[in-house]
């Protein structure tokens, strides 16, 4: 299976409750619903470990693919790296990881 998590934080001319709305509702049917997508979340990072450690992301996207090709199928699709451009100026400090999942003993992998 391959991972996708995308760290980030809103840029400075943003609103984060606007963001929470369109992030939550629209924009998640649209990860949900990108061919071969398995398995898609969003979170707001609370924290860092050990206490006290700065937390250099306020969220975090993960999405899952059955395999490589699948994954570079969808997330290189000309439609959806235009879609990326486009959502990455609401965005500061994004890092893209792409992972292959070794091992899971979760339930949604």
């Amino acid at each position: 299976m391959v991972r996708l998590t995308v760290l980030y934080n809103l840029a400075a001319d943003q609103d984060e409750e606007a963001f929470l709305h369109w992030r939550l509702g629209e924009h998640q049917q649209e990860n949900a619903t990108q061919p071969g997508v398995l398995y898609t979340d969003f979170a707001l990072v609370q924290g860092a470990w050990p206490d006290g450690a700065p937390v250099p992301y306020r969220f975090m996207t993960i999405a899952d693919w059955p395999d490589m090709e699948s994954f570079r199928a969808a997330f290189y699709e000309p439609g959806m790296q235009a879609d990326m451009i486009k959502n990455l100026a609401i965005l500061a400090d994004p890092i893209f990881l792409i992972s292959e999942i070794a091992i899971s003993s979760g339930g949604h992998a």
